[in-house]
């Protein structure tokens, strides 16, 4: 199956759900923007716990983890998979397009894509995981987006010919989301330890390459600068989303009101209870548990 091709199965029509995961919660902020932008559809989020972080594990095990979390969601009859999880989009989603019956969205081309658009100077940052960085898809991601504007004659054509773009990995940043430390005076000095060599370089835009990061987006930006743009994915992906489901005629069509079903690979109470920010308000319930060990509820 090619990318974005909807399979023919007979289950799969307008009113199915969409599927959205995580390693955990940080994806909570693609599906509050998925929301925002498609307030008609349904969706099912998995959030991995349990097995998280994504960030230090190897390529083999984030393919792994991904692959089981799709065959799970594709048994609740989704009809369009998220992959809200920059991690596993940097290192399955190839994996999950060639395997999946439904179509498949990742969160990193729409991110460099906005920030190939948006830059002033050509000097593009990327912070995220080490995985995400290792993998070195962003850069790939931003340069060819850069080389597609060039060639459809943008009007920073000019400065993207001399692209110039950093990735730094902030592992500890996803943890300091998930601690509520979001503007502290911890949080802001390893920021400022992160981000010194993207200041130096003159970062005009920089990609927030995990989706914990929007919620330390004060300190980010305090210790950036104003004149630096950061991009934030959620929204783009939204639009990504939006277009794939128009294009394969699956936009709910307003027969049934939307539903909203959430599961965890640890505890649902704990992932209810650290929810509420990253959904901007709001705190999820009816959270079921499912066992990675054989991918039933219990």
């Amino acid at each position: 199956m090619t990318h974005n091709e909807i399979s023919s199965l007979a289950d799969i029509n307008r009113t199915s759900p969409i599927g959205i995961f995580d390693s955990g919660i940080g994806g909570l902020t693609v599906l509050k923007e998925i929301w925002h932008t498609l307030p008609g559809e349904s969706t099912i989020y998995f959030g991995d716990n349990g097995r998280q972080p994504y960030g230090s594990k190897s390529h083999d095990t984030i393919v792994k983890y991904s692959t089981e979390i799709m065959r799970f969601l594709e048994s609740k009859h989704v009809k369009m998979i998220v992959i809200a999880c920059n991690s596993a989009s940097s290192h399955a989603y190839e994996t999950l397009c060639r395997i999946s019956k439904v179509p498949v969205v990742e969160v990193i081309t729409p991110g460099a894509r906005q920030a190939a658009k948006r830059t002033r100077n050509g000097k593009i940052g990327i912070i995220a995981t080490r995985a995400t960085v290792t993998s070195g898809v962003y850069n790939s991601a931003v340069v060819q987006a850069a080389k597609n504007l060039i060639n459809d004659e943008s009007p920073n054509s000019e400065v993207l010919r001399s692209l110039e773009v950093r990735e730094v990995a902030c592992p500890l940043f996803a943890s300091l989301a998930e601690e509520g430390w979001w503007d502290t005076p911890v949080t802001r000095m390893v920021a400022e330890t992160y981000l010194q060599t993207l200041i130096e370089s003159g970062t005009d835009t920089l990609v927030l390459g995990c989706t914990h990061y929007p919620l330390l987006r004060d300190v980010i930006s305090g210790v950036m600068g104003e004149n630096t743009l950061l991009i934030d994915s959620g929204s783009s992906v939204a639009e990504k989303v939006r277009d794939v489901l128009d294009k394969n005629h699956l936009m709910n069509d307003g027969s049934t009101l939307p539903t909203y079903q959430f599961y965890t690979s640890d505890d649902p109470h704990m992932f209810e209870n650290m929810a509420t920010p990253f959904l901007g308000g709001g705190r999820p319930s009816g959270t079921c548990y499912v066992s990675t060990d054989s991918f039933r509820e219990e």
